[in-house]
């Protein structure tokens, strides 16, 4: 059938019809009210909406839904019309028949057929040659002894079995998915006489260990045992919860560097950062997980805990290998990656785990690694791959020069920032000695003419901030740039002619949409020659490409507006894909000659 909701006219007998979403995956089949899954997506797969009747109606000839309701018959007989049969059957065996024939009021959460034919050999032979013993205590633990409905199994709820006193523990998520010791309720709210069954698609065994016991009897997890002792977090797995533990197993960590590894585990802070990385702050069993979700760990940033298929995944990363490993606290999955957090990594690490391989080896090639691996308080500022496809071919050849060592060392700032804590006209110190000033736009923050172009992250002792250009140190005033290029040859005799040489060489704040040569040539040549002996008219007309204030390429968006010294007003926008600021005039006192193509220098 297609895949939809039902319209008003299919939906007359709300209770009498289910609606079923099936996987591509066999056997896979999620009972819903239609709502829940507007993506018509599970774990990435696509879906097939199906209706069956209800257990208990049946259809009748030329109506809609199942509306013909049949009377109800107790649990015993309720479990073989919702798919339970081999559950009946070995109650049946277990001499259980006449306690839910008889009279009460029972919950009873019943392994699917699926659900028992899916138990280890080795499990289920010592169930059924044990009938009188272990398959009555395996049942009565499926079992409470009062009417539950879903509605009344609210999250984090835990209720008393008919097995000991022992425990059930529900879980009710906001996808409306329910699990009981995780597993997955498939048939929900099948009512009887002397109760109510919900189909679960396993079978549940009694909780007795919490998280802690469960990793401390485990070999395979022996390396995060003892670094959950060192951290000190064993009392906090041991005491009540709801935690989800994601237990890296002694393989995951055996695959990290042992340099790396040596140093976390060798750092109280980092550790705990790592552990606390690994475990959310809410009980998360597989079974909850349709799509990726940000959850919030202990550590105090978000996992992405998604599927894929059959396989839970982490990050996007199919590293879960075994799932619900079920404890009176929370819950466990093994993994076979570990997992370190930003606040756990040096800087060099924080750059290898970045999009910015080319800053990060020439950091190294310049000799910064000590400053990068060490317990310095600073930020690193790192540019993006493409800041520096103009500049590496210079260096093309050759090995690391001193002047390139200098720039990468004013990448470098003396204190650990955050780019949240800047403000315009900020100054801050590099590890060179240089000073380089915050710029702060409506579209952008910038350090000189680097913008930031991603999120901070934030590591053990150091900041890095990504940015989009290739640092281009301040060097001396604005008359100094200009003499320095040929290309403003002309404008630089315009300015001495029209008496502007001394504003531009005074320490200051300007901006410069600066004529090249090109632009003063496109004029005709009478009209030029005219203009370049007119010193007011000049005068007048220069002014109206400065402006007070230092606007980086990266501070223009579209319709970016600024005063200039002459004139009421400049529109900037952006004019090519390279983001260079393009000049529109609005009512200037003197009109700027056609072809004038303004570059931005700073001074």
């Amino acid at each position: 059938m297609t895949s939809r909701c039902p319209g008003p006219e299919e939906t007359k007998q709300p209770h009498t019809l289910m609606l079923l979403l099936y996987t591509s995956h066999p056997n896979v089949c999620y009972f819903t009210n239609c709502k829940q899954w507007y993506n018509r997506k599970v774990c990435g797969q696509p879906t097939v909406i199906t209706y069956e009747c209800c257990p208990g109606y049946e259809k009748v000839v030329g109506e809609k839904g199942c509306p013909a309701a049949l009377p109800l018959v107790n649990i015993y007989h309720t479990l073989g019309a919702v798919g339970a049969s081999t559950t009946q059957l070995y109650t049946d065996r277990a001499e259980l028949r006449p306690e839910i024939e008889g009279p009460g009021s029972f919950t009873f959460f019943a392994p699917s057929n699926e659900a028992w034919a899916a138990l280890p050999t080795e499990i289920l032979d010592a169930l059924v040659s044990n009938v009188n013993i272990e398959l009555l205590n395996a049942l009565h633990y499926h079992m409470v002894n009062k009417r539950l409905t879903s509605e009344e199994l609210k999250h984090g709820a835990t209720f008393t079995s008919m097995y000991q006193d022992f425990n059930v523990h529900v879980h009710h998520y906001p996808t409306g998915i329910v699990t009981v010791n995780c597993a997955r309720l498939i048939k929900p709210d099948q009512h009887a006489t002397n109760g109510i069954v919900h189909v679960v698609d396993r079978v549940i065994t009694a909780i007795s260990n919490d998280v802690h016991t469960i990793i401390d009897v485990d070999d395979d997890l022996e390396t995060l045992r003892t670094a959950i002792a060192a951290a000190g977090l064993t009392a906090m797995l041991e005491t009540d919860g709801h935690y989800t533990v994601f237990a890296p197993t002694n393989e995951a960590f055996e695959k990290i560097p042992q340099e790396t590894l040596n140093r976390i585990l060798g750092d109280p802070v980092a550790l705990r950062d790592m552990l606390n990385y690994h475990i959310l702050r809410n009980m998360q069993c597989a079974e909850s997980i349709v799509t990726g979700t940000p959850l919030e760990t202990l550590q105090g940033t978000v996992l992405e805990v998604g599927c894929d298929r059959n396989a839970m995944t982490l990050n996007g990363k199919a590293i879960v290998t075994k799932t619900d490993q079920l404890g009176t606290n929370g819950v466990v999955h093994y993994i076979n990656e570990l997992l370190i957090p930003d606040s756990a990594k040096t800087l060099l690490e924080l750059a290898d785990g970045s999009n910015v391989p080319t800053a990060t080896r020439l950091f190294v090639e310049a000799g910064l690694h000590s400053h990068l691996t060490g317990s310095e308080a600073l930020t690193l500022i790192a540019p993006q791959d493409d800041a520096f496809k103009d500049w590496l071919p210079r260096f093309r050849g050759e090995s690391m020069t001193p002047a390139l060592k200098t720039l990468l060392s004013h990448l470098i700032l003396k204190e650990r920032l955050s780019s949240k804590s800047l403000y315009h006209g900020q100054e801050l110190e590099t590890l060179g000695g240089l000073k380089l000033r915050v710029f702060v736009y409506r579209n952008n923050l910038c350090i000189e003419n680097m913008c930031i172009a991603a999120h901070d992250r934030v590591g053990r002792f150091g900041s890095m901030f990504t940015v989009n250009k290739l640092l281009s140190p301040p060097t001396g005033t604005v008359m100094d740039l200009l003499k320095n290029q040929d290309r403003f040859s002309v404008l630089v005799g315009a300015l001495q002619t029209a008496g502007l040489t001394e504003l531009l060489n005074q320490q200051g704040a300007l901006t410069f949409f600066a004529p090249t040569n090109d632009a003063f040539n496109s004029i005709p040549t009478a009209e030029r020659n005219r203009l370049l002996r007119n010193s007011a008219e000049l005068s007048r007309l220069l002014k109206f490409h400065l402006s007070e204030g230092l606007l980086v390429s990266g501070g223009v968006s579209s319709h970016t507006r600024v005063t200039p010294l002459q004139g009421e007003r400049l529109e900037l926008g952006m004019v090519s894909d390279r983001a260079k600021p393009g000049l529109n005039r609005a009512k200037p006192a003197n009109r700027a000659k056609p072809g004038a193509k303004p570059g931005l220098n700073r001074g």
